[in-house]
């Protein structure tokens, strides 16, 4: 049996207790952002069907989703304090690595689950199987560091070569091409890639490989594989890196940008004008995305070589992986609970405040109906 939220009087007491003790009560993993960065939660307590009994919730894996995850986490704690929820970003490899030994209730990861991964030990989904749930939309942003440089454009092509270490300094004329009225130093660039299986990584690869094949001949994979660059672990490692280095470019989602008020690339896609990263040239680029999963698996397919005006084609979308049966007696009220918040109306229209893209309704609407029947 479910709950309805307490009284508004109880809720007010509640949130104002949690607001004080919330770095009690919610843990989001090493490696976390500066909370003091962050834009204040909603001061209205969430209306959410809170588990009776309470219960625990563990999750792990992408960093790219824990800006996110830390929002949704305090704000779903406001009005279910009695539920213990912690996430830990390790990665997206991770995250799948220890949702299939059984050591987390769901796993993030910023691609969708192979067919090698959809299989877990009996004990895990006691007969069920691993399926994947959008939840998060968002640009993978292109930051870089060059003194005096605004603006920047690049085009997939560019791209590839300059990830691939086949360009090597900033002032390179295919560079300059794209930018004719900037004046680019004769600066090295410095590329900087995931050292961890990373599911962004995953996603600039499919990018890459889907709009400039000729270009790059790598696989979409989670692993870096093209030459030269320096490595960081994390989403948050990379920016950093990337603030502190003149000359380089790395990968990451857009709230890591944000923070550290770190210059973007625009993307030329053969629309009229370069699309920025934002909030809602992602979500051009989600809707645009078609339901490929079976059943109740809600995997998604991307154009990345479109050219619709105002489509940011890098998008990166997090999915939680979860059971479709056989989840865990004792965890499942309380993973049902919070994962039909973070995709409900309230849950989604959070992300905006913090740089990421909601998800289309039309895809909102289908992961509502999957985490009803979860069991």
């Amino acid at each position: 049996m479910r709950i309805r939220r307490p009284s508004r009087h109880d809720r007010w007491k509640r949130a104002v207790v949690l607001a004080l003790g919330a770095g009690l009560l919610v843990s989001c993993g090493a490696g976390g952002t500066d909370e003091k960065a962050e834009p204040a939660a909603s001061a209205a307590v969430p209306d959410i069907d809170c588990p009776s009994g309470g219960g625990q919730v563990r999750g792990s894996g992408s960093s790219a989703q824990q800006n996110a995850m830390k929002r949704w986490m305090k704000q779903y704690q406001a009005a279910c304090g009695d539920v213990q929820l912690a996430y830990n970003p390790l990665g997206s490899g991770a995250g799948v690595a220890q949702f299939q030994r059984g050591a987390t209730a769901f796993g993030g990861t910023d691609q969708p689950l192979t067919s090698e991964d959809r299989s877990v030990p009996q004990d895990v989904c006691s007969g069920g199987r691993a399926i994947d749930l959008p939840m998060v939309g968002g640009p993978i942003a292109l930051g870089y560091n060059i003194p005096g440089v605004t603006g920047l454009v690049l085009d997939a092509p560019t791209l590839a070569r300059i990830f691939d270490a086949r360009i090597t300094r900033w002032n390179h004329s295919a560079i300059q091409r794209l930018n004719p009225d900037v004046k680019l130093p004769d600066l090295p660039v410095v590329p900087v890639h995931r050292a961890d299986d990373s599911g962004t990584t995953q996603n600039l690869n499919a990018y890459l490989k889907g709009a400039a094949s000729d270009r790059w001949p790598y696989a979409a994979d989670k692993k870096w594989q093209a030459r030269g660059g320096h490595s960081a672990n994390g989403s948050d490692a990379v920016s950093t890196a990337v603030t502190q280095t003149e000359g380089a470019i790395g990968y990451f989602e857009l709230s890591f940008a944000v923070k550290r008020k770190i210059d973007t690339v625009h993307i030329a896609t053969g629309a009229a004008e370069p699309v920025a990263p934002t909030t809602t040239s992602a979500s051009a680029g989600i809707a645009a995305a078609k339901v490929a999963g079976e059943g109740k698996d809600l995997r998604l397919t991307f154009d990345y070589k479109t050219s619709a005006e105002g489509a940011y084609p890098l998008v990166l979308v997090t999915y939680e992986i979860v059971c479709d049966t056989g989840n865990r007696p004792e965890s499942l009220p309380a993973l049902k609970s919070f994962l039909a918040y973070t995709a409900g109306e309230e849950g989604q229209e959070e992300l905006h405040a913090i740089h990421y893209a909601p998800l289309p309704e039309s895809v909102a609407v289908q992961v509502r109906e999957v985490i009803s029947t979860l069991s």
